[in-house]
């Protein structure tokens, strides 16, 4: 007969606490010498992840943009979402989660500033309060120059101690005797990219105008004017092969009846706040409308506008601050086309005391710009904006 084998029957112990089997566990690793500094090293490691996810900044790595507020924790300018939106595609949108509003004592070199983060790495830039910070303009609207306009928007009107929009508005300029070169750069708003070269690389004393149609148009008038940048806003003009060249909604039309000009006028001064003055886009025909340019005039004069042109408009006059550009300066999309240009500005100037250029903001345009400017003092000049150049005719 085979004998039974004994069957051991394991004592069975109650589950340690969860603190107390930690412990445990601990004691053995650390009186274990082989794998005691091993352990110590884990644990330290551990603690500082914990310490970086919980304290951590998330946005640490993100760029940022600084805009200069008027009061610590007062909110950001209208438009400045879609403004400083990045321009990457697909990447995630600027929310008020990213705004951090830094309050007086923090840090003195950034008070009264809020800076904008964007989420994914978007392309940052410090906006009125890097190089030109000393030279930003007072934020607009400016009181008893506006009053309520079409769509809930704003129009510009004289104040009642007679200062007019295209005065409050300008960039204050000091002429220093030399002869002056103005240049218009224009077409900013509908390219983020292109609108905040413009805005951030080139000289303060440069011109910019934007499109009405720009969504954010506020927030970029906003951000031009904290660096600098006076603002003219540009107008849709019929040209001569319109409706196939159609510069957009509201044109100001050849035929159109003076109150319908007037109209469509108002609709588009009430886009935004802030601008001396408007410049025309296209407009061949509409430039050779007495009717049209009339009403034009009429309306810019009774808001206290000026008027720059391109110098398709160079014989109109209208009782209005005028101004004309000499010639336009990147109608041909080259370097040493553009860099000829600019130095045809020098001899005008040269000849006339003052010169008017405009262009468009085309990279290159931008580019050589930006390069012609950094020497136009040492070669006897004056950068001046095109505000400096106008006169009542």
């Amino acid at each position: 007969m085979f004998a039974k084998r004994s069957q051991r029957t394991l004592p069975v112990a109650s589950a340690p606490a969860p603190a107390a089997g930690a412990r445990a566990l601990a004691t053995q690793v650390f009186a274990n010498p082989a794998l005691s500094a091993g352990g110590a090293g884990l644990f330290f490691l551990l603690a500082a992840m914990a310490t970086i996810v919980v304290a951590g900044d998330p946005t640490a790595g993100a760029p940022s943009v600084r805009i200069r507020l008027d009061q610590p924790g007062a909110p950001p300018p209208p438009g400045w979402r879609e403004a400083l939106a990045p321009d990457q595609a697909g990447a995630p949108p600027v929310t008020t989660d990213s705004l951090q509003l830094l309050p007086n004592g923090d840090d003195a070199a950034v008070q009264g500033q809020a800076i904008i983060s964007f989420p994914g790495g978007g392309g940052g830039a410090d906006v009125g309060g890097g190089d030109h910070a000393a030279e930003a303009l007072p934020p607009a609207p400016i009181a008893g120059l506006s009053a309520p306009g079409p769509g809930g928007g704003s129009l510009p009107v004289i104040a009642p101690d007679g200062r007019t929009p295209a005065q409050a508005y300008a960039r204050p300029f000091q002429s220093n005797g030399k002869p002056k070169i103005a240049l218009v750069i224009g077409g900013l708003g509908l390219n983020a990219k292109g609108t905040r070269e413009a805005i951030e690389q080139l000289p303060p004393e440069v011109t910019l105008s934007f499109v009405p149609y720009a969504e954010g148009l506020q927030g970029w008038i906003d951000l031009a004017r904290a660096s600098g940048h006076e603002v003219l806003l540009e107008a849709p003009m019929e040209p001569n092969d319109y409706p196939d060249n159609d510069p957009g909604p509201y044109t100001l039309m050849a035929a159109g009846r003076p109150a319908e000009t007037t109209q469509r006028l108002d609709w588009l001064l009430s886009r935004a706040v802030g601008y001396f003055g408007v410049t025309n886009y296209l407009g061949s025909k509409f430039v050779n409308s007495d009717v049209g340019m009339n009403a034009f005039a009429a309306d810019l004069r009774q808001r206290g506008l000026a008027f720059v042109d391109d110098g398709s408009a160079s014989r109109r006059g209208g009782g209005l601050p005028r101004a004309s550009a000499d010639r336009v300066v990147d109608d041909q999309l080259a370097g040493d086309s553009i860099d000829k240009q600019l130095l045809a500005l020098e001899a005008s100037a040269l000849q006339n005391g003052q010169a008017l250029g405009a262009g468009f903001a085309y990279p290159i345009t931008l580019t050589q710009v930006r390069t012609w400017a950094a020497g136009l003092a040492q070669r006897g000049y004056q950068l001046a904006p095109a505000s400096a150049l106008t006169t009542r005719r």
